[in-house]
């Protein structure tokens, strides 16, 4: 796992922003991995930016949703298909025949789990997935305890997780109490995850993730057990670390070869 500390959150959003170009230079038809939320915001501004200028090419790109809430209507604006469609799908110029997503409106919930995770296999597999990390320790929605080996599925969010997501709603009786998540077991079969945490709220869960142990109870911690795995910090978000002297030694040391 590397640990990139940087100054600020537009720092740590073009710093990933620039390993995606990088990437859809390499492979143009790369399954993008995307993440909703207020913390990935800067990557998706950045990657817009160079489209915009004409410096990158996503035209080709695919892109696949981490989580989506359950029961929400079609089309509602807080749905993540939604918010992807609004942040990624549109400002880099894709259609929506280059996304996937799984179906929080299914009849047979667990069917369409099992659907999604099986999609994601036949497209290849995802090359790089954004992760954020909850206050919790949770990435996607997989809530502390959650298995370490889970696929795609059903999930039930804890109040913490609802009172933090509550502010994307009118109210915190507004936010579903259901989930469809890829599986930590899922989430680790990208090639690449990219983990971005800003502020000092998810410091402790950074702190827990990056030196604490592997356990079900900080679910970000399976980071740990991924080949290729970048933990994107700024210095609020850094402030719990105890190696964080020792990690910016590392990065400054890194050769500019390796890449993010």
């Amino acid at each position: 796992m590397e640990i990139v500390i940087v100054p600020d959150a537009a720092a740590g959003g073009s710093l990933i922003a620039a390993a995606i170009a990088d990437l859809l230079t390499d492979k143009p038809d790369a399954l993008l991995g995307v993440a909703t939320g207020s913390t990935p915001t800067p990557i998706y501004q950045a990657l817009a930016a160079r489209v915009q200028a004409g410096t990158l090419d996503a035209s080709r790109a695919r892109v696949c949703q981490l989580d989506e809430y359950v029961g929400l209507p079609a089309g509602h604006p807080e749905s993540y298909r939604s918010v992807v469609l609004r942040e990624v799908v549109g400002p880099l110029g894709l259609t929506e025949a280059s996304f996937m997503g799984p179906d929080g409106n299914a009849q047979d919930i667990a069917a369409a789990a099992a659907d999604y995770d099986r999609a994601l296999a036949e497209a290849g597999g995802v090359d790089l997935q954004l992760l954020g990390i909850g206050t919790d320790g949770h990435i996607g929605f997989n809530e502390p305890c959650s298995s370490l080996a889970s696929r795609t599925r059903i999930k039930t969010l804890t109040r913490q997780t609802r009172e933090d997501n509550a502010r994307f709603f009118d109210s915190l009786d507004d936010v579903p109490h259901h989930v469809l998540t890829q599986g930590i077991g899922t989430i680790l079969e990208a090639r690449h995850l990219v983990l971005l945490a800003t502020g000092e709220a998810k410091a402790e869960a950074v702190a827990l993730a990056v030196e604490g142990p592997l356990s079900a109870m900080v679910p970000a911690s399976a980071l740990q057990l991924h080949p290729h795995a970048t933990v994107v910090v700024d210095e609020a978000a850094a402030s719990g670390l105890k190696l964080a002297d020792y990690f910016r030694d590392t990065y400054a040391a890194k050769p500019a070869w390796q890449g993010l």
